[in-house]
C-alpha cells in the first residue's frame, strides 16, 4: 500500500469542512479561553491588591520600633481570612501562618522597593496568589512623603475558585468546538450533496451518451456554474445527435445508393457475361491483337460482376438483412469442395469426422476469400488446417510468403484497403476478405489475421460447433 489517499469528492469535501471546523473552533475557543482566563485572573489579581490594601489600614498606628515577635503575630492575626494566610516580617523577625517559601526573591525585592507586588507560585502542587506589600511612615516632607517602616506583610490567597472558572471555561470551548464539528459536518454533507448531485446526474448522463444514446440531457436547475455546465453538456449533446443524425442520413443514402446502382449494374452485366462467354468460344479462332482483346474484356466483365455481387452482399450487412441458412456440415468435405470448385492447388490438413452446424454457402465464401487471398498476395505453399473441439471449429489458413506489416494488421478486414498504396487495383474487389469477417461475425464466431513465427501470414477462423439462426 503506497498510501492513503483521498480518492471521492465527498470525501475531500467532508474532510475539508471538518478540518475547516476544527482549526475555526480551536482558534475561537483557544483566543477566547486565553482572553478569559486572563480576564479572570487579573480581575482577581486587582480586587486581591484593593482588599490587602485596605486591610493593611487596619494595622495602623503603627508599632513604636523595634518591632518584637508578640507584635508581628498579632498583625498576621488580623491580616489571616477564611481563603488566606499571612505572613507579617520585620528585621529578621516573622510572624504567621504563610509558608516563607511562597515568597521568591524577585517578589520580595519588588516589596521592598515600595511597591504592592502580586505573583503567582505553586505551593504543594496548588496554583496559588502571593501578595506583598510594605508599610510605610508618612513624613510631611513634600520632598520625601513617606519612608519605610522595616515591616513586610505577604499574604497567601486560594486560586481554587478562579481554576474551577477557568476549568469550565476550558470545557465549553471543547464542548463548543465538538458542536461546530458535528454541524460542519452536517452542512459538509449537505453541501456535498448540493455540489455533487448534478455532478452525479452528469457522469451519468456522459456515461449514457457516451454507450450511443444521443437523447441524454441533464435538467438544469438555477443560475449557477453547475447550471452553466448543465446547459453547455445539454447544448454540446443537441449538436451532436444533430451531426450524428446527418452523418447516419448520409450513410444510409450512400448505401441505399451503392444497393441501387449495384442491382441495376446486374442486369446489363448479366447480358455482357452471356456475350463475353460466347466470345470466349470464339477466341481462339480470332487474330492475337482480337482473341487477347477478347479475353482481357471477358475477364474484366467476370471481375466486375464479382465486385457488384460483392457490393450486394456488403450493402445486405450493413441493412442487417444477411440470416444465415444452417444444416450439419461436414467441415473438411466442405472445405475440400470449396478448393475443388475454385482449383485452388494448396496443402490440407482436414481431419474427417468434425461436423458442425453451419451455413454452407456462406463457410464457402469465407473459405474461398481465406485461400484466394493466400495465393494471390502470399506465397506457395498455402496450407490449410482444420482442428476442432467442444466449444467449435477453428480453420487456419497459412501461407509462406512475408507476412504481414504491424501497421497493416489492424486494417486487414476493412474494405477497400490496400497494404500497398502504389498498387491502384488488383484482381480481388478489395472486399473479400471484409465479406469474410462480416460471415464469421454472422455465426457468432471469430476472424483473426497474424504472422507465423517462421514467417507468412495466418488467418485462423473460430465458428462455434453449432450456430442458431
Amino acid at each position: 500500500m503506497t498510501g492513503w489517499r483521498l480518492r471521492g469528492l465527498r470525501t475531500r469535501l467532508l474532510v475539508a469542512f471538518a478540518l475547516l471546523s476544527v482549526f475555526t473552533a480551536l482558534a475561537v475557543a483557544g483566543i477566547g479561553y486565553v482572553r478569559a482566563r486572563d480576564g479572570i485572573l487579573q480581575r482577581t489579581q486587582d480586587n486581591a491588591a484593593v482588599e490587602m490594601t485596605t486591610q493593611l489600614k487596619q494595622l495602623y498606628p503603627l508599632p513604636r520600633q523595634p518591632v518584637d515577635t508578640s507584635t508581628l503575630q498579632a498583625a498576621a492575626e488580623r491580616l489571616d481570612g477564611r481563603k488566606s494566610s499571612a505572613l507579617v516580617t520585620s528585621g529578621g523577625h516573622s510572624a504567621g501562618d504563610m509558608p516563607a517559601s511562597a515568597i521568591t526573591p524577585e517578589l520580595r525585592q519588588v516589596v521592598r522597593s515600595g511597591r504592592v507586588a502580586w505573583q503567582r507560585v505553586d505551593v504543594g502542587g496548588v496554583t496559588q496568589l502571593v501578595l506583598g506589600a510594605q508599610l510605610l511612615i508618612s513624613t510631611g516632607d513634600r520632598r520625601n512623603p513617606t519612608i519605610p517602616s522595616g515591616i513586610e506583610v505577604y499574604e497567601l490567597r486560594s486560586l481554587d475558585a478562579e481554576i474551577d472558572a477557568v476549568n469550565r471555561l476550558a470545557r465549553d470551548a471543547w464542548l463548543a468546538g465538538g458542536a461546530a464539528l458535528v454541524v460542519a459536518l452536517v452542512l459538509a454533507v449537505l453541501a456535498a450533496g448540493s455540489v455533487l448531485r448534478p455532478v452525479g446526474e452528469l457522469q451519468r448522463a456522459a456515461r449514457r451518451l457516451g454507450a450511443g444514446d444521443l437523447d441524454a440531457r441533464i435538467t438544469v436547475r438555477g443560475s449557477d456554474e453547475l447550471a452553466s455546465v448543465a446547459e453547455t453538456f445539454n447544448a454540446t449533446a443537441e449538436s451532436l445527435q444533430r451531426h450524428v443524425g446527418e452523418l447516419r442520413r448520409m450513410e444510409a443514402d450512400a448505401r441505399r445508393f451503392v444497393a441501387d446502382v449495384s442491382h441495376e449494374l446486374r442486369t446489363p452485366l448479366a447480358a455482357m457475361t452471356a456475350v463475353t462467354d460466347m466470345l470466349d468460344a470464339e477466341a481462339k479462332r480470332l487474330p492475337d491483337a482480337a482473341g487477347e482483346a477478347v479475353r482481357l474484356v471477358s475477364q474484366e466483365t467476370h471481375n466486375l460482376t464479382r465486385l457488384v455481387n460483392d457490393l450486394i452482399e456488403v450493402t445486405r450487412f450493413d441493412s442487417g438483412t444477411a440470416s444465415l441458412e444452417v444444416d450439419d456440415v461436414d467441415v473438411a468435405e466442405a472445405v475440400r469442395a470449396t478448393l475443388r470448385a475454385r482449383g485452388f492447388a494448396v496443402e490440407t490438413d482436414l481431419p474427417d469426422g468434425i461436423r458442425a452446424r453451419v451455413d454452407p454457402r456462406r463457410l464457402d465464401v469465407i473459405m474461398a476469400n481465406l485461400v484466394g487471398n493466400a495465393l494471390r498476395h502470399g506465397a506457395e505453399p498455402v496450407t490449410v488446417r482444420l482442428r476442432g473441439d467442444q466449444a467449435g471449429i477453428t480453420l487456419a489458413v497459412e501461407d509462406s510468403g512475408p507476412g504481414l506489416d504491424e501497421e497493416v494488421l489492424p486494417h486487414v478486414f476493412s474494405r477497400f484497403y490496400k497494404a500497398d498504396t502504389a498498387r491502384s487495383r488488383s484482381e480481388g474487389s478489395g472486399l473479400g476478405l471484409a465479406i469474410a469477417w462480416e460471415n464469421a461475425r454472422l455465426h457468432r464466431g471469430e476472424l483473426v489475421a497474424g504472422n507465423r513465427p517462421e514467417g507468412g501470414a495466418v488467418f485462423t477462423l473460430w465458428l462455434p460447433r453449432e450456430v442458431r439462426r
